[in-house]
Order: structure tokens, then sequence, then C-alpha cells
């Protein structure tokens, strides 16, 4: 159980606040009452979700690059966090096969300087990077992988999530095993939800193709992935990152995805968009070509099940629902802020 509470009034750090999970993350850290200081370069795709909200009024947002230790010591020291939440990346698997260089000095030199900015200032309880599930060696099995299991991603991006992992485990037993400050990671699935606008992802590439009345193109309808809506997520890093606040003991590292059951495939997940979207919504597989992309993938979630008492609480069917009507209300003009409350607000009563 989620006890939101817990966050009000603490001074919490965000890095990345301006990207899709970043702006729904402080959206949930807002209505709990925390004080959020946010850092991270300018929202990365335009339109974008952050500008679509009233966040700006409610935080401390600083513009700056996870590269800059210089700026980011500087804005930390200031902020003096009790919480910090590491989010800012290049999160784009295709983007990091055009620029790996690019890639590499964000994802591995940013937990670096976000760890350095931890280990000089004592005032951090809790820490928690966010990396994903294509950090593992990826055997194309069917079942789902363990946090014991090799970390080897292949791809520029999934390798630079890897190492990222590795810097974390390092600085855990080099310099915070015997002191004040808890360290995780979270390994997160797929998410979709209102307000993705980035390139060369299902839902949004789906929404484009909506908006623009054309028939959405999917490259890998086969591939299996573990889909989930962003607050699933989003409300497991809060869990965790409030438990080890309590008691060290819970420090670790988690894989977040959804029950196997919500463990699809591209072309079924955009069929049951077209279906519950309407209005005679159609795709079809082209192969596009590009770079190697796993075409097999699932999570076991056994470990955060068992020790933080996380389970998802939405399936595929509802993740879906909400992200089309986020999105009915994005191309009517409606109230961003209203539909993202109503949504957590939502999601919370299967918790409580």
């Amino acid at each position: 159980m989620i006890d939101l509470t817990f966050y009000r009034g603490k001074k919490v750090f965000v890095t990345g606040h301006t990207g899709f999970k970043g702006t729904w993350l402080c959206m949930i850290l807002a209505k709990a009452g925390a004080e959020i200081i946010g850092y991270s370069l300018p929202a990365p795709t335009e339109p974008n979700l952050f500008s679509m909200t009233d966040l700006e009024k409610q935080m401390t947002s600083v513009i700056g690059d996870i590269r800059d230790i210089s700026t980011l010591s500087a804005t930390f020291q200031n902020a003096q966090p009790e919480i910090v939440f590491h989010l800012a990346a290049q999160p784009i698997v295709r983007e990091s096969y055009r620029d790996p260089a690019y890639t590499y000095e964000v994802n591995v030199m940013g937990i670096v300087n976000i760890l350095e900015c931890v280990r000089r200032n004592r005032s951090v309880k809790s820490f928690l990077n966010i990396t994903t599930d294509k950090v593992y060696q990826n055997n194309e099995w069917a079942w789902g992988y363990r946090e014991t299991d090799p970390l080897d991603g292949l791809d520029p991006y999934s390798n630079s999530k890897s190492c990222s992992e590795l810097i974390t485990h390092s600085y855990k037993n080099s310099f915070f095993l015997n002191g004040d400050v808890a360290v995780s990671t979270a390994r997160a699935g797929n998410v979709i939800g209102g307000g993705d606008f980035a390139s060369d992802r299902i839902i949004p590439d789906c929404l484009r193709a909506i908006k623009k009345g054309e028939t959405i193109i999917v490259r890998n309808p086969h591939s299996t992935r573990p889909y989930q809506h962003v607050l699933e997520p989003l409300f497991a890093y809060l869990l965790i990152a409030q438990k080890q606040f309590e008691n060290r003991k819970y420090a670790n590292w988690y894989n977040v995805g959804p029950d196997e059951c919500d463990c699809v495939t591209t072309g079924a997940l955009v069929e049951l968009f077209c279906s519950l979207w309407g209005n005679n919504a159609k795709w079809e597989s082209r192969l596009m070509g590009g770079p190697h992309e796993a075409s097999f993938l699932k999570l076991d979630c056994s470990k955060i099940k068992s020790i933080i008492g996380w389970t998802p609480r939405w399936h595929i069917t509802d993740a879906v629902e909400k992200t089309c009507e986020w999105a009915h209300i994005w191309l009517n003009g409606g109230d961003i802020p209203a539909i993202m409350n109503r949504q957590i607000d939502k999601y919370l009563e299967g918790w409580n």
C-alpha cells in the first residue's frame, strides 16, 4: 500500500523532470505536497507534457544538462534534498544507434554526476536510479528475466543503462554501504500513457497517425514487450524510495513490470488501441528495416512483489483505455492537469 502523506513536506530532487515519466512523477509528488526540485534539459518534444501542466508553479524547475557537473552540483547543494529520483536519460534505442557517443555521455556520466552529488551531500537518505528492462543480456527466452541474470544490453542505449546499473552498484559498495544513504535501482518495462510524444514509440506513433487521419504503421508487430501504464512504475518508484528511506534493508535492485498476461506483442497492442479508439482507426504491418531491437522480452517481478509489496493494478486494456481517454481530452483542447489528477486518483483507489 502506498501512503502519499509520507512525501508531504519532503525535499525531493527529480532529474529528467521535463520528460514524459518525469512530468507524471512530479504531478504525483505535487499532489502529495512534496517540495520538488527538478533538474533537466528542456522538454525533449514539441508538443510536450510538461508545458501542458501547471508544474512550474508548483516546484523549482532548473533547466540544466546532467553532464554539467558544476551546475548540477550547485543546484543539488542549494536544494539539500532528502530523496532523489534519477530519470534523466537518452531513452530511445534507435537514437542510440544514430548518436552512441551522446547516449553514453548522458546515460553513463549522468549517473556518475548525480551519484557524486549524493556522495558529497549528506542530506540524502534515499536514492533511486531508474533504468530499464533492457539492461539484461537478452537471450530471447520465454521466461522473465530476474535481477540475478547477467547485465549486458546489446544496443548502445541498453548497454549504457547496463553500465548505469553497474556504476550504481559500485558507488553503493564503495561509498554508501555503511552510511545513511539507501540506494536502489528500478528496471522498468515499456510504459504507455497520456502525454508521451517521443519518436519511435508505438503509442505516440499511433496518435500521430490518428491526428493526421493516416493508417498506423507498425514495423515490428510480432515483438513481445512488458507494456504497462506509466503510473504503474511511478508508484513502484515512490514505494521503493519510501520503504528504503524508512529502513535501509529495502535498498536493492528491482524489476518493475506487468503481470505475464500483459506482456503482449506490439501488433496486439495496436489492435487493442484501434478497437478502443474507434472512429475506424486501422493499422498495417510494414517492414521498415533499421538496427537490431530485441524481439522477445519479459520481466520476473517476484522480488518487488515479495519484498516491497508492490503489484500492478491495471491490466493492458486499462492502460490503453486510460491513454485513449487522455488523448481524446488533449485533441479536444481539454484540461490536461485535471485528467492527469483524475487518473492518479483512480489508480490510488486500487491501492487504498
